[in-house]
């Protein structure tokens, strides 16, 4: 019996629906890094994303128009979007951003569909969620790749002027993150239309969780189709299929909501029982029966790689820009709160990681717009960028305190924190992401031999085992040569490769090319310990996965500070770029440690360890405490490339952006007199009055301050007063507002 034949009997086939997913992406960035030699030179090669003339435009118009439109406090207290704000988004075509031109859509780059998405979410997640959907997974971009040119020409320009809004019903009470289990099913049988019999299918179907269904005036529906009569000469299960289906068709039930974290976006359920919809339904036609499956995947990556880490930007950007402006302005025991260290902790962790998701969501849009379907990527961008923007979110919860968790519309915090969960479960729950996608895709798609060695092991061909022994022998090539690279990085470390011109980010290029050695090594090993185990072993190849991740972050880092940062900010960005990239290569080698210390075959490990030099220590450039001291005081200076790292935050008048930033720019213009005043304080040169107004009067009466001075300090302290109060109601939770809240508290004294 030759090895291939005993192979067959320990490693599983690849089946239909993995298959037509490894089939429906494009390896990329993450192939380089699987394999050991993350390729900085097409890194650097990338098309650097930039908006066009028109897409700014854009921006600079509906999207401000839009921010201006919206209360989101009203938005959230209330039970339906504004009509307002949903004719608005139809008229100025929101909802196609991905549509070409042709169809009168706006033909978007995916970094501007990024940006516009994440701008909105900064204001709203429910008007950002609802822009989101039909630029995402739905009928729109199905159609575009495969709806036929009678679909195309007549659903594409009804989408793109909104007077289709579509949804797309995919999850059933039954088949959640296994979409390949769908219950729903179409039978292949005849049926009247139009006043005619056609062939067509009977389809009954129960689908919830559905964005935009009790609105939506098309369905997209992906069901599984059978063919019990054989009406169609073939086989009688024929596999996953996507129609597009009128809401108003006989037998199609749309309306009820659910209420996802009270955020007041549409979500809810669609049923049908026996509905009956002619070929004609079917995106594509009849001969896209049973390519469903391949079309979903195909077309996640809009999803996947812009949408949902979007939202994580957003979220991490209004972080950064609140939890900074607050640490400024808000002062305790004589000083602002941003000059205690336990605050600093948590503010430089917040700008580090806003940092890695902004280089992050450009270097993924990049891929996008150069026509990639990287889905491995896609997958990393989709769960660290969501998960980030919940830790980063919690920090800021921590920083603002009390002035975080009260409702109203001076909180900027609270509709991103109770909608971050939302992002984290959709379009493949994360973690199901981390545990069976980036890496059990990522092994698949990127070892160089692996598919086709799976493929020749289970071949029928006459010539199989010499095709088996020709791979076996690149595969053997291949690992050694992984062993020796790492091997001589592990004794050597000195001679990974480095080709940037800038030398702060040398000795991190290095790292990479160091991790990613091991990396591979252990990739290998585990595929010959444990062969088809190592699906199953979801803790150990979700190790291995956030190394992959962790190092794309790291490249992402890099990216961005060589091509995004203008040379004259190098010195303003260079503590967020450390912090975010150390944070980056040391979380992928803790990662590599968790992986060895739990590796279950004890001699491997050791081996392991031995051929790869990875021990207890650790080598990567770690984050200390004077990077977070230093990182926490550029985040509260008013800076050019803190400007950008916050981009997409564009307050309006008397929002609550606009209040903490007014504080905080009109702080940032009388520091000197501060320190001054307080100065006098301290000396007892003045008198301190009961509120910080009263010191001021003090200070201008022994003519420590002139006239000009003291009209700039007080109008600071009435900013700051504004900035730090938070939204008072009447009993009956009735809005109150500044000067009706001070009324109000003044009868209650009087009574």
């Amino acid at each position: 019996m030759s090895l291939r034949t005993n192979l067959r009997k320990i490693l599983p086939s690849i089946s239909i629906t993995e298959q037509e997913a490894l089939d429906a992406g494009d390896v990329w960035l993450e192939g380089s890094i699987y394999q050991g030699k993350p390729d900085f030179a097409a890194l650097r090669a990338v098309p650097e994303a930039k908006l066009s003339t028109e897409e700014q435009a854009f921006l600079d118009g509906p999207v401000k128009e839009l921010m201006g439109m919206i209360d989101d406090s009203e938005i959230q207290n209330g039970k339906h979007l504004p009509e307002h704000v949903l004719e608005f988004l139809k008229k100025e075509r929101f909802f196609s951003l991905i549509i070409p031109k042709e169809y009168g859509g706006l033909e978007f780059s995916p970094y501007a569909n990024s940006t516009i998405v994440g701008t909105i979410a900064t204001k709203s997640s429910a008007v950002a969620v609802t822009v989101m959907v039909p630029n995402s997974l739905g009928p729109g971009e199905l159609l575009l790749h495969y709806g036929t040119k009678e679909q195309q020409a007549h659903y594409l320009p009804r989408l793109a002027n909104g007077r289709d809004i579509p949804c797309f019903a995919l999850t059933s009470p039954e088949a959640g993150s296994d979409a390949g289990g769908i219950p729903d099913q179409g039978i292949v049988t005849k049926g009247v239309h139009n006043g005619e019999e056609v062939l067509g299918l009977e389809i009954t179907w129960d689908k919830r969780y559905i964005t935009l269904a009790p609105i939506a005036t098309v369905l997209g529906l992906a069901f599984k189709v059978l063919d019990p009569e054989g009406l169609l000469g073939g086989k009688k299960e024929l596999g996953i299929t996507c129609a597009l289906i009128p809401h108003d068709h006989p037998g199609v039930q749309l309306g009820n909501r659910h209420d996802p974290m009270g955020i007041r976006f549409y979500n809810g359920t669609t049923r049908g029982e026996k509905v009956f919809i002619p070929m004609d339904f079917i995106i594509g036609g009849k001969k896209n029966i049973g390519r469903g499956w391949q079309m979903l995947v195909s077309c996640l990556g809009a999803g996947r790689g812009i949408s949902l880490p979007a939202l994580g930007v957003s979220t991490s950007q209004v972080a950064l820009k609140s939890a900074s402006e607050y640490a400024a302005v808000r002062e305790q025991f004589g000083l602002s709160i941003g000059q205690f260290e336990g605050i600093q902790e948590k503010l430089a962790d917040i700008a580090g990681k806003a940092y890695l998701q902004e280089a992050m969501r450009v270097l993924t849009t990049e891929g996008l717009g150069m026509g990639l379907k990287p889905s491995v990527v896609t997958a990393i961008a989709k769960y660290h960028m969501t998960e980030t923007g919940r830790d980063v979110l919690d920090s800021a919860m921590d920083i603002l305190a009390g002035k975080a968790i009260q409702n109203g519309p001076q909180n900027t915090l609270a509709s991103g924190y109770v909608a971050q969960p939302i992002a984290i479960t959709v379009e493949g729950a994360n973690i199901l992401t981390r545990n069976l996608m980036i890496f059990g895709q990522g092994v698949m798609r990127c070892h160089p031999y692996l598919q086709s060695m799976v493929e020749s092991i289970h071949s029928e061909d006459k010539d199989a085992d010499s095709k088996f022994r020709g791979i076996l022998t690149k595969t053997v090539s291949y690992s050694v040569a992984n062993s020796l690279r790492a091997f001589k990085y592990g004794v050597m470390p000195f001679t990974a490769d480095a080709k940037s011109s800038l030398p702060e980010v040398r000795e991190y290029e290095k790292a990479a090319h160091r991790l990613a050695a091991k990396l591979a090594v252990y990739a290998d090993f585990s595929l010959l310990v444990l062969g088809g185990k190592l699906k199953q072993a979801e803790m150990l190849s979700a190790r291995l996965g956030d190394v992959m991740s962790y190092l794309y972050a790291a490249m992402a880092s890099i990216k961005y500070y060589e091509q995004k940062v203008a040379v004259s900010e190098r010195e303003q960005a260079a503590p967020y770029f450390h912090y975010a990239t150390r944070y980056a290569l040391t979380s992928a080698e803790e990662a590599l440690h968790k992986f060895l210390d739990n590796f279950p075959a004890s001699g491997t490990r050791k081996f392991m360890r031995v051929i790869t030099m990875q021990f207890s220590g650790k080598h990567m450039p770690k984050i200390n405490d004077d990077m977070v001291r230093e990182l926490a005081a550029a985040a509260q200076m008013d800076t050019p490339f803190k400007a950008q790292l916050t981009h997409l935050v564009k307050p309006t008048a008397g929002d609550g952006h606009d209040i903490n930033e007014q504080a905080y720019k009109a702080k940032m213009g009388c520091l000197d007199l501060l320190a001054k005043v307080k100065k006098a304080v301290r000396r007892r040169e003045i008198q301190p009055g009961v509120r910080f107004e009263q010191t001021l009067d003090n200070a201008l009466v022994a003519n420590l301050i002139n006239e000009e001075e003291y009209a700039k300090l007080v109008d600071y302290n009435r900013k700051r007063e504004k900035a730090i109060r938070v939204d008072e109601f009447d009993f009956d939770l009735n809005l109150l507002n500044e000067e009706t809240a001070k009324e109000a508290a003044k009868q209650a004294v009087n009574e």
